[in-house]
Order: C-alpha cells, then sequence, then structure tokens
C-alpha cells in the first residue's frame, strides 16, 4: 500500500473521531421531568411545596407553566409561583409574577386571591436583623412598598368585598395607614430638630388632615404647636393646642416633650 493510500485511509478514520467528540459535547444534562405531562410535574410540584422542598417545587412549576401555557393549570402554576419566590425572599420575580397574572387573567375565578398576593409581597411588617441593628423603626423606612400594598388590598376589597380575604385586608390596610402616618411624622421631627420649622409644621399638618384617625396624630399635633411656636405665629400654634388638648387631654407630649420616646415593640435593648 502506498504512503498516499494510507493517508486517504486515515481522513475517514479522523471524521469518525470527530463525529464521536462532538456528539460527546452537545449531549444534554439529564431532563428530570422528559416524558411527563404538565399534570404529573404539578402533582410533584405540589408535593415538594407541602414538604418545604421550594427550590425543587419552583423549578417544577416553571416547566407547568410553559408546558400548559393558556390552560389553567398553567394559571394556578404562576399563582404558585409567585407565593414560592416570596417565601424564598425573591420579591422582585414574585411580584414580577404576579403582575403578569392580574393583567393576562382579569377575569379569572382567583383574581382576588392574586390582588391578596401581590398585597402581601409588598407587605413588609420584618424589620429584620439590619434593622434592629441599626436601631430602625418600620415607619422610619421608605414607604414606597406600603402603599403599593395598600393599593392593592383596596383593589380587592372594592372589586371583591365578600372575598375570604378581604377581612385581613382590612386589617392589613389599617397597619398600613398607622406606619404611613408614623412615616410622616418621623420626617417632620426630623426638619423640626434641624431648624426647617415650616417644613417641619407642614409635614405634621399634612399627616393630621390625611390620617386624622391614626395614633401618630398626636406628635403631629405637638409637632405643630413646636413648630409654629419657633416661627411666631401664635394663632397657629395655639389653634393646634387646642385641638391636642381636647383630642388627647393626657398626651404624653404635654408632660415629657418631644424626646423621650417608647421603644418600639422588637426593640430588645
Amino acid at each position: 500500500m502506498t504512503r498516499f493510500s494510507r493517508r486517504r485511509l486515515a481522513a475517514p478514520l479522523l471524521l469518525a473521531l470527530s463525529s464521536l467528540v462532538l456528539l460527546g459535547c452537545s449531549s444534554d444534562p439529564k431532563d428530570e421531568f422528559a416524558g411527563q405531562g404538565a399534570e404529573k410535574i404539578y402533582a410533584e410540584a405540589k408535593s415538594d411545596m407541602e414538604s418545604g422542598s421550594y427550590e425543587r417545587a419552583i423549578k417544577a412549576l416553571e416547566r407547568v407553566e410553559g408546558l400548559g401555557a393558556g390552560t389553567l393549570l398553567a394559571q394556578q402554576a404562576q399563582l404558585d409561583l409567585a407565593y414560592l419566590y416570596w417565601k424564598t425572599s425573591e420579591r422582585a420575580q414574585a411580584l414580577s409574577t404576579i403582575e403578569r397574572f392580574i393583567k393576562y387573567n382579569p377575569s379569572s375565578p382567583a383574581l382576588d386571591y392574586a390582588l391578596y398576593l401581590r398585597g402581601i409581597i409588598n407587605f413588609n411588617d420584618d424589620l429584620g436583623l439590619l434593622g434592629r441593628l441599626a436601631s430602625q423603626d418600620l415607619s422610619e423606612r421608605d414607604q414606597r412598598a406600603s402603599r403599593d400594598a395598600y393599593q392593592a388590598f383596596k383593589q380587592l376589597i372594592d372589586q371583591f368585598p365578600n372575598s375570604r380575604y378581604s377581612p385581613d385586608a382590612r386589617v392589613r390596610m389599617d397597619y398600613i395607614v398607622n406606619s404611613l402616618a408614623a412615616y410622616d411624622v418621623h420626617v417632620a421631627r426630623y426638619y423640626y430638630k434641624r431648624g426647617a420649622y415650616v417644613a417641619a409644621a407642614n409635614r405634621a399638618q399634612q399627616t393630621v388632615s390625611e390620617y386624622h384617625q391614626a395614633p401618630a396624630t398626636e406628635e403631629a399635633l405637638y409637632l405643630m404647636v413646636l413648630s409654629y411656636d419657633r416661627l411666631d405665629m401664635k394663632t397657629l400654634r395655639d389653634g393646634a393646642d387646642r385641638v391636642l388638648r381636647q383630642n388627647f387631654p393626657n398626651s404624653r407630649f404635654l408632660r415629657e416633650g418631644l424626646d423621650k420616646r417608647d421603644r418600639s415593640w422588637w426593640q430588645f435593648w
């Protein structure tokens, strides 16, 4: 056999070896859901949810959402996904998922739950470790999420007043209103202590006008008295003082002043 013929025989061998290498590189990892229908995968996801295996459940639900697009099962998977994203602290994904559900399923029988869940995702009643270490009250943080939660709960109650989720939504709305009022008072106090008396009086007045039934209005009225006094606006000062004494005759601010504040319920030191 000549040298030329040996080279010609070697070429097919190299091609065959190359094909084997390419096949090996292009093989996909094992798909744990291969060959399973959406119903079976969803059943496994529910089992994982009940056992607390949230990450596994999320993978399964994401597959169900893709396989059953446009079906009631896919809608249920989407709701479950939003809940699990929230449970696993993936708030952005949770909000994105529930907003998508609400947008594309306005006539869903589960819309009341979707609105409630949107409120829950935004509702933040847990300061967490960093908040405690910083001695930061819930009312002292940005309130955008609280306002979003309030709007979601309000939409739920307006559209579905008899929903099973409405009573809890009403309780949470009251909590949010108190938190928003306390936040405004916190801002007014900040202005007052830095000598911005006009800003302090205006923010305190806003609190009294918008949240007149919230507990924080007591301090708001007192801040109005102090701020108007500093501005030498005696008529407004006396008017705010009269309203404060009529509504809070035993006000601790009249006894103790502005600086003494009770510890928040979550503070241990």
